[in-house]
């Protein structure tokens, strides 16, 4: 799958269906999201990031530290089942998982949906990798990237069936900005992807070639040590 291609059209689609009234209210906001400075406070290459543990579609806690044990993570943060650009995001992060999986990495995609959306999201994508539920943003929070919705954009999103407060359980209108990190054994951010335009994600081949690049390193690493 070309993610971008596969992006772009869905956003032309949408653009042919929504009154400009609202294409108005969104891409202001969007604008407004890039020049809130929200960027400058993300996680960036170089940073260490904490420890924790949230629930995975069936209420498994998946704890981060368990996971670098055994290599690299890719952390994916999305939006929520209900947004077409993240599930469109997720299906090919599937595709490129065994690559993943092949490297020594593992994949974690973060939404601040309840776990049993969480569960529908993995049903309806139908994914293997795990789905976590990060209620109430703290995850996200520490990454930087959590942002409010504004007032304007909550009245285009129920018209368009979007109740986050009962998707997320949560009343805040909090949401994470779609982001891909590659987290290195050691806890550091590796590789940082951040973009505050929601039709925007990074292509999963990027992914791929960092780990192979990750992987090489530790090798290299090795080979020196020994």
């Amino acid at each position: 799958m070309n993610l971008a291609q596969e992006l772009a059209n869905v956003s032309v689609q949408a653009q042919n269906h929504i009154p400009a009234e609202k294409l108005a209210i969104i891409e202001q906001a969007t604008e407004q999201l890039r020049q809130s400075g929200i960027l400058d406070h993300s996680l960036k290459i170089g940073n260490y990031v904490p420890d924790f543990a949230l629930p995975n579609a069936t209420g498994k806690m998946i704890q981060l530290k368990q996971l670098l044990a055994t290599g690299p993570v890719v952390i994916s943060f999305f939006r929520g089942t209900w947004c077409r650009f993240c599930n469109l995001e997720l299906k090919a992060l599937q595709e490129v998982w065994p690559e993943i999986q092949a490297s020594g990495a593992s994949l974690v995609a973060i939404s601040p949906q309840t776990p049993d959306y969480s569960l529908s999201t993995v049903e309806d994508n139908t994914l293997s990798f795990e789905i976590l539920s990060d209620v109430g943003n703290q995850v996200a929070r520490n990454f930087g990237i959590v942002y409010q919705i504004p007032k304007s954009m909550r009245s285009v999103m129920q018209d368009f069936d979007v109740d986050l407060p009962v998707y997320n359980k949560d009343e805040t209108y909090e949401l994470p900005i779609p982001a891909t990190y590659i987290i290195a054994p050691d806890s550091t951010v590796a590789y940082a992807f951040v973009e505050p335009d929601f039709t925007k994600r990074l292509e999963p081949a990027n992914i791929v070639d960092t780990q192979r690049i990750l992987q090489n390193a530790k090798q290299a690493l090795t080979t020196s040590k020994n």
